[in-house]
């Protein structure tokens, strides 16, 4: 999935072919602002209050104690990305916003949203600094309780846009009974292979921050019996011996070092029973000369910049898992995000 500039008639058409066109002004001036306007739209409440039925911006900014002028060209810019219609004066939701963005919407990503705003935009900063040392944020060591909890939103958020994929494609034994799930916090994955598993049960290993923050989210799905945390590291736990028949990593390979990746495996095919599956769901990192991947190069670059790990390859993972004496089974990409897959190994 790429994001590209569309030429909307003849002229234009020629201006990009004949390289008139300054593309790195559009994504050095317009990007960054329509990144943030996005992001304050969200946090400052605008789409719900378009929910609710203010519809003009004078409203939008009256309900929301806003100045009205910036709220107009605000929206504005927000109807040009395709977030609302307008219409004699006043807003309306696009569809795909209304599925998107409301804060009380269980699709919504709004939770990803906030802590991005919140949270992340300063990490930005950094991004000059990593290039000149190699050395990253390193987010987790000092996140504050209240950023843990906008980051355990945010993870949730992020992970209800896959979760339903995730659960139908997953290559998982039929008849299996216990799960681990590696730095799986808010349980999204666990909850849905045990919605589809009738048998099964799941332990989640988290960071102990991790598990306080996210507790709640867990217990909003009601499997509370079937789905319970276990605070702890797996760089420094030991997970026990032929335990699982499911091993779930998800979105965490990028922050570990090439080294401990591989330790996590090992760790994995010990406490995995026969016929047992290890899953790395990750981000990919494409191949520079291949074909160009967005998703997989920009989240490359983000976790260098705030872990200062990245992105690991298919192959990558799937040596891991061989040198575990594991026997990689499938790759599975997603079409709800494109450059994230599961990769599947089997004991």
């Amino acid at each position: 999935m790429q994001l590209t500039v569309t030429p909307e008639n003849p002229l234009e058409w020629f201006a990009l072919k004949a390289n008139l066109v300054p593309l790195p002004l559009l994504h050095a001036q317009l990007f960054p602002i329509i990144s943030k306007a996005v992001l304050e739209a969200a946090d400052q409440g605008i789409f719900d209050a378009v929910s609710e039925g203010r519809q003009t911006a004078e409203e939008v900014a009256g309900a929301l104690n806003l100045h009205p002028k910036a709220v107009g060209e605000l929206m504005a810019l927000l109807k040009t990305l395709g977030y609302f219609h307008y219409r004699n004066g006043r807003f309306s939701l696009t569809r795909m916003a209304r599925r998107w963005v409301l804060k009380d919407d269980p699709l919504s990503v709004f939770g990803l949203m906030l802590f991005n705003n919140r949270v992340m935009w300063p990490w930005l900063d950094q991004l000059g600094n990593y290039l000149r040392t190699g050395q990253g944020v390193q987010y987790h060591d000092h996140l504050t309780t209240a950023e843990w909890a906008y980051y355990q939103q945010a993870m949730a958020a992020a992970t209800g846009t896959e979760v339903k994929e995730f659960s139908r494609k997953a290559p998982v034994p039929k008849h299996a009974t216990q799960m681990l799930d590696i730095g799986g916090s808010h349980g999204q994955h666990s909850v849905a292979l045990c919605r589809k598993l009738p048998a099964l049960q799941s332990v989640i290993l988290d960071l102990p921050p991790a598990v306080e923050q996210a507790a709640p989210l867990l217990a909003r799905s009601g499997m509370g019996d079937r789905v319970r945390h276990r605070p702890g590291n797996v760089l420094t736990d030991e997970l026990g011996e032929s335990q699982y028949d499911i091993v779930l990593m998800s979105s965490l390979a990028h922050h570990f070092s090439e080294e401990q990746n591989r330790m996590v495996a090992h760790k994995v095919a010990r406490a995995l029973r026969p016929g047992g599956v290890y899953i790395v769901n990750e981000f990919i990192r494409p191949d520079v000369d291949g074909r160009p991947d967005l998703v997989g190069s920009s989240t490359d670059l983000f976790y260098g910049l705030t872990s200062a790990a990245g992105n690991y390859s298919v192959a990558e993972i799937q040596d891991w898992q061989k040198a575990a004496g594991l026997k990689p089974i499938r790759v599975a990409g997603y079409l709800t995000i494109p450059g994230r897959a599961m990769v599947t190994a089997r004991k």
